[in-house]
């Protein structure tokens, strides 16, 4: 089975993210904070990382800067509210696999990655 993680500052989101994983399969373990989220990669089979940009402790930037740091295999997804094509394509460089739009189809993109 599939493990995500899931952190967002929003709660609501976090809750409407869980609900959709789980409905597709997918077990979804949801923070609020980034240092949780390094603090959990260690201790699970995670396959999938999904980041928002604003967390409560740090930018998402530096939560994707410090998982590719580890060196532990995972896929990242930044959720973002914004369309700046250049913070897109620095995701990209910080090795982020897809950029989805928080108030898009998000739902839809998810669905045809997993």
């Amino acid at each position: 089975m599939t493990t995500v993680i899931h952190v967002d500052n929003s709660k609501f989101f976090r809750k409407m993210m869980r609900i959709f994983l789980n409905d597709l399969g997918i077990v979804c373990i949801d923070f609020e904070k980034g240092e949780d989220v390094l603090d959990a990669i260690g201790n699970q089979k995670i396959s999938c990382v999904i980041t928002g940009l604003e967390l409560i402790d740090m930018s998402g930037e530096d939560l994707i800067r410090q998982l590719t740091f580890t060196g532990y295999p995972m896929t990242i997804i930044a959720v973002t509210g914004s369309q700046d094509d250049d913070r897109i394509q620095r995701l990209a460089d910080m090795g982020v696999k897809t950029t989805i739009q928080k108030g898009g189809n998000w739902k839809e993109k998810l669905r045809e990655y997993f």
